[in-house]
Order: structure tokens, then C-alpha cells, then sequence
């Protein structure tokens, strides 16, 4: 017979301020197999978790109920405390009688505690029939990938390389640097973006501990914790990069123009082009989308020849290059190659994109002097279309009066109700870099309220204000089109409750902070999770910031929520961290509460395999006849198998039929009279 010891958590006022606490663990000694029932301000203090294992050790209870707060947070602490007394930790249950009772039934104290009661009914109805279980263990590839070449992404490789660990780093575009490599300075300190970011990209790329794999885009993902295999997708350049040194030469010839994506479209860029000046690895690709096959030379065909000479003719970009790496008579297949690659451990720092400009009708989006804050940093920096000269796109000239609009698409129930975070900080940051440079310019900022929760961040909007920087409290209505293409603004000021209007040369939209566009893409091959406001959800807002729903799998940077340069380095070392634990310890721990298949019982079915959420059951033979086999590593215990199966042969451990039955009988009469 089980002997089943009920302890009932005060939780300080959080339980005891709705649940009568006494009346709760009053009613549980009364239930079958229980021996003991205590309560406790806080179980989870040390006090209250001595007042358990000493139970423990005296004999007097084998089986261990909590009543308290939730087991996401709560269980591990309560298992470890009774295996530390010398009992097993699955014989263990926790009745959640705060956030099923007392959170939700504030209002009705009698109803809580009566609620309170049948949870706590339901868990010793469990608990009487708990087995003990054994954790198992699975050895890990000591490797790490990390999807996503930013600053992020480049932090966690680098911090994962130094702990000596193989890593993987994947970035799509031609380099690595992700956003931060267009910005021309950063907040607060105004040091050189690319003076920061570029030794960092040179570091990563020449780690001996360092892949890096550029062009290149996650094509497919499965196995589980400690053994990931990643299907790589490295994209067709067109240019053997062996043989490329990134001169350039190719793109100078180029007669094919498109818009160049790294000036945010202010420019063009050859179909033969390196990324940006500083890139890395700085080799140059051919965007077969934009070319325009000069010469009749197609890839896979063969040169026509000069008819008076015989020699053969090539196109402009083969003819530049002196490294001899462009050859357009190579049949390369447009879809690229695939690498696999073997990793114990992934990090997601697939960084963010802003919204275009084109969502504001509002706005004037066909005003070519209305750009985003993005478009702003790419005239300012001196790698920029205009060689860091503030020039406005209609006519490249100076702007004399410039507007800066904040939250266009953030805090906006019609597009995301979540803040950008840093949008406000970069705004007055091109401020001031603009006013030190032009004081005559008069510079207009529109803000819902200003922003600057961080170190410094206060003092540098401050000092924005004494440059003479003009600040209003208020949304902007609207844009109007006026001659010489200049801009009516229409806006509010609530500081001085005034409606303003007036004339300005160039306007400046902060647009909302996204995840990129292939990000569903990419969720869907790693199993991630979307929250509220479309980013990848964590595991738990506090408690679990970089970790995941699937095991082995973390988050860093932007793609969790907006966030700054400083944000986005701390959140990538602390997943870099997180990732390296599975590595380090050469291991990782499978909890026992998973699925099993019994093969006598199997009909060979099938229904099971496409079912599993995880795909962690496949057909095997056994026997001689095929049967069902789950691979318990990648097993997640969530029971769907078991429901389906209608032979019956699939046992999930930890909620056997009895467990169950026993908690349905406990909530359906009272708890008292069928518990078991």
C-alpha cells in the first residue's frame, strides 16, 4: 500500500489569500493512502523542502504530493528534493492549486478551496499508483550550429568556438554582419558601427573552431537534442569562390543593373556585385535574377566566336576577372549544393527586418523624400549611396528642414501593438549626428512619448534637446505632397495642445521592427513557436529567455522580440551558454515520462507514425513482421500515439491507465470515496 504525504503551500498570499489552506489540508488527510498532510508558508524554502525530505527519511511517506504553484517552474525542485532524501523523483506529484484555483477564482474563496480539494484529489489519486522510473541518457555530437550571421549571430558563435566547440555559422545573404553592418554609428557612445562589427566578422570567419557558411540557408532539420542533422542549402553563386579574391573587377563590368538591397534600395548594384566593402568573406556573386547574359553567354553554354578572329566571346564579368573564378560554360545547377552537417545543439539569431514604407498611405510612400529610418543610415554612412552626404532622394539636394516620425507600425492596433524598443534611441542618434554635422538644420522630432531605457540613454537624448533639437509630444496625422517636392506635415503637439503644420524637405519614418519573411519557413523545419506579437516564442518570458519548446534549440537576438546592439550581444552569450551545457557534458539526460510501444501488441498498423508531432516513430521489422518503434530520444511524451493507437500497445510512462482513471475518479465524485 501506498503511503502518500500531501503538503499544502501557503504561497504567502497568492494561495492563502483566496484557498482556505487549513480546510485544504484537512480534507486530504481524509483521502485513501494518505498518511501524512502538512502546509507550509512556503513549501518551495528551504524550511518547506526539509519538512519533506525529512518525511522522507523517517519512512514515513513513499509517495510525495505538492500543493502549490505550477510545475513548470516548481516541479524540478521538489524532485530533487526528495531523490537528495533517497526516494525516486517520479514519485512525485504536483497539485497546481494556484494558477487552476486561486488565480482564476479570486472572487469565490469557497469555490477556490472546494476547487483546491479535487486538484489535490486528483494528484493522490495519481500518486497512489506512481511507478519508479529511470532517466536515460543519450551521447551528443560535440558541435553547435548557429543560424544567422548578425551581431548575434556572430557572438554566440564566437563565444561557443572559444568554449571549444565545432560550430556551424549559416548566414543567407553574401556576408556575414546581418543589419548592424549598414548602420553608420551607434547609440550612445556615436563609436563607428563598422569599426566594432567588422574585427568581430574577421574573428568569426578565421576561428579554427568556425564554419562559416555564407549564401546559405537551412534546407531541412531533424533528430533531437544532442543529435541534430541539418541539411545546409548553400545557394549557387556563379563565382568559384576558391578561386575569387574580391577585386571587384566583375562588378565594374557589370552593364546589368537592380536595386541594391544593402542601400535599402537608394541605389543600384551590378547583377555581379559584393555585398559591401567590408564583407566577409569578400567575394562577389552573380544575381542571375539581374543578369541580363550579355553576349549570348547563358550558364552552360558555349562561347560564340568572334568571326574574324576565332576567339571565343565572353561575357563582360568573365572577361574582368582576373582570378579566372567566373566561367559560364559550366552547366551549375541554379539550385546549389547541400551540406550535412551533424550538431548537438542549435542557436536561432535570425535578426529582424522594418517594415516598408509602403504600408502608411497615410504618409506619402510614393514621395521619394519619405523614407524609412533605415533608408536614413545608409545616406549617412559614407559606404552609402551618397557617400555619407545628407542628400535628399528627388533631387540630391540638401534638405534645409527634416522630420522624424516615431512608432510607424509599432504600438498600432491596425499593424503591432508591441514596441520597437529602439527606435526612439537610433532616431536621436541621426539627429544628432545630422545637427553636429549641418547646425543650420533644422530638425523636427514626432514622437507618442520618448523611449530611452538604457545605460546612458537618458543623458543622450538630454543632450539632443540642448543641440536644439525640436521634440513633440504627439502623433503626425498625416503627409501632404507640395511643390518642389517638398511635404506638409500635419501634427499635434500635446504639450502646448496645438495642431502644427508645416513645410519639410525630407521626412524620416521609424518603421516597425518584424521577423523577416522566411522566418514561417523556418520555423516549420525547427519546430519553433510564434508568440503574440509574430516572433519566436521562448520557453518562459523570465525563467527561459533563450530556450525553446524543443530541446537543443535556442533563441538570440531580434527574433525573440526588438531589441538593442547590447541586448542582442547579452542574449546571444547567454544562448551560446545554454547551448555549450549539452556539448560540455558529452550527454544529455531523456526524462522516463515517454511513450512506449509494446511489439506483441502491435498490429503494424501505421496510424501512429504520422501522427507523432516529433517524428519520433517509424516502422520497423520485428519478428519478422513490421511494427511500430519509437526512438525515445526524440519522444516528447505528449501522449497523441497512445490516444490513437487502437491496439492498445502504446504505454506512456508516468500517465499509465490506472494514473489516470484514478485522477478522473478523484475529480468526477468528490475525491474522497474513489480516489483509487
Amino acid at each position: 500500500m501506498a503511503k502518500v504525504g500531501v503538503y499544502v503551500c501557503h504561497c504567502g498570499s497568492n494561495i492563502a489569500g483566496v484557498i482556505d489552506v487549513s480546510a485544504v489540508r484537512d480534507y486530504a488527510e481524509t483521502l485513501p493512502d494518505v498518511v501524512i498532510a502538512r502546509k507550509d508558508l512556503f513549501m518551495c524554502s528551504d524550511s518547506g523542502q526539509e519538512m519533506v525530505k525529512q518525511d522522507v527519511r523517517d519512512g514515513l511517506v513513499d509517495r510525495v504530493v505538492v500543493a502549490a504553484c505550477t510545475p513548470r517552474t516548481h516541479e524540478p525542485i521538489f524532485r530533487a528534493a526528495i531523490e537528495k532524501a533517497g526516494l525516486n523523483k517520479y514519485l512525485f506529484e504536483m497539485a497546481n492549486i494556484r494558477d487552476q484555483a486561486s488565480w482564476v477564482h479570486g472572487h469565490d474563496h469557497e469555490g477556490a478551496t472546494e476547487k483546491a480539494k479535487l486538484v489535490v484529489a486528483s494528484a493522490v489519486g495519481k500518486a497512489r499508483h506512481l511507478e519508479p522510473l529511470e532517466d536515460k541518457f543519450v551521447d551528443v555530437t560535440d558541435a553547435a550550429l548557429v543560424i544567422g550571421g548578425g551581431i548575434g549571430g556572430i557572438s554566440a558563435a564566437l563565444e561557443l568556438a572559444n568554449m571549444g566547440h565545432k560550430t556551424f555559422l549559416v548566414e543567407k545573404t553574401p556576408s556575414i554582419g546581418g543589419v548592424m553592418a549598414q548602420l553608420d554609428k551607434t547609440f550612445p557612445t556615436n563609436d563607428c558601427s563598422a569599426c566594432i562589427l567588422t574585427p568581430m566578422m574577421v574573428d568569426a570567419y578565421n576561428h579554427p573552431n568556425i564554419e562559416t557558411l555564407t549564401y546559405s540557408e537551412v534546407d531541412d532539420v531533424s533528430g533531437y537534442i544532442g543529435n541534430f542533422s541539418v541539411k545546409i542549402r548553400r545557394k549557387q553563386a556563379y563565382v568559384d569562390w576558391d578561386k575569387c579574391t574580391g577585386c571587384g573587377d566583375c562588378a565594374a563590368k557589370c552593364p546589368a543593373k537592380t536595386p541594391d538591397e544593402f542601400n535599402a534600395g537608394l541605389s543600384d548594384r551590378r547583377a555581379a556585385f559584393i555585398m559591401f566593402p567590408q564583407a566577409v568573406p569578400k567575394k562577389a556573386v552573380i544575381d542571375m535574377d539581374a543578369c541580363i547574359n550579355c553576349g549570348g553567354r547563358e550558364i552552360g553554354s558555349e562561347p560564340k566566336l568572334n568571326k574574324k578572329t576565332g576567339a571565343p566571346i565572353l561575357a563582360p564579368c568573365e572577361k574582368a576577372c582576373p582570378a579566372d573564378a567566373i566561367n559560364r560554360s559550366l552547366p551549375l545547377d541554379p539550385g546549389g549544393r547541400i551540406k550535412e552537417v551533424e550538431v548537438g545543439s542549435i542557436v536561432v539569431a535570425t535578426g529582424y527586418q522594418v517594415m516598408d514604407k509602403g504600408w502608411f498611405k497615410e504618409m506619402a510612400p510614393d514621395s521619394p523624400n519619405v523614407i524609412t529610418a533605415l533608408q536614413l543610415e545608409r545616406i549617412i554612412s559614407a559606404t552609402g549611396p551618397t557617400e555619407g552626404k545628407l542628400l535628399r532622394p528627388s533631387d540630391n539636394q540638401k534638405p534645409k528642414t527634416i522630420t522624424f516620425v516615431s512608432c510607424m507600425g509599432s504600438r498600432d492596433a491596425n499593424f503591432h501593438t508591441y514596441c520597437s524598443r529602439f527606435c526612439c534611441m537610433y532616431m536621436i542618434k541621426q539627429a544628432r549626428l545630422l545637427k553636429e554635422k549641418y547646425p543650420e538644420l533644422v530638425i523636427n522630432m514626432h514622437f507618442i512619448d520618448v523611449r530611452t531605457a538604457g545605460k546612458d540613454y537618458d543623458e543622450y537624448y538630454t543632450g539632443a534637446r540642448r543641440m536644439g533639437i525640436n521634440f513633440f509630444k504627439g502623433k503626425v496625422g498625416g503627409l501632404e505632397m507640395l511643390p518642389e517636392d517638398k511635404l506638409r506635415v500635419l501634427a499635434y503637439d500635446m504639450e502646448s495642445a496645438e495642431s502644427i503644420e508645416y513645410a519639410s524637405d525630407l521626412v524620416v519614418l521609424a518603421t516597425a521592427v518584424e521577423l523577416p519573411e522566411d522566418a514561417q519557413g523556418l520555423a516549420q523545419k525547427l519546430g519553433l513557436q510564434f508568440c503574440g506579437s509574430n516572433f519566436f516564442r521562448e520557453l518562459h518570458p523570465k525563467l527561459g529567455p533563450v530556450e525553446t519548446s524543443t530541446e537543443g534549440l535556442f533563441l538570440a537576438g531580434c527574433c525573440q522580440g526588438p531589441k538593442d546592439i547590447p541586448d542582442t550581444v547579452s542574449q546571444a552569450k547567454g544562448a551560446a551558454a545554454a547551448a555549450a551545457v549539452p556539448l560540455a557534458q558529452g550527454r544529455v539526460k531523456i526524462e522516463p515520462i515517454i511513450s512506449e510501444i509494446i511489439p506483441e501488441n502491435c498490429s503494424g498498423c501505421g496510424i501512429c507514425v504520422p501522427l507523432c508531432p516529433y517524428d519520433a516513430i517509424a516502422m520497423s521489422e520485428w519478428a519478422g513482421t513490421a511494427r511500430a518503434a519509437i526512438e525515445m530520444s526524440a519522444c516528447k511524451g505528449c501522449g497523441v500515439c497512445t490516444s490513437a493507437c487502437p491496439s492498445g500497445a502504446i504505454v506512456l510512462h508516468g500517465y499509465e491507465e490506472d494514473q489516470i482513471f484514478a485522477q478522473i475518479a478523484a475529480l468526477t465524485s468528490g475525491g474522497r470515496n474513489h480516489a483509487g
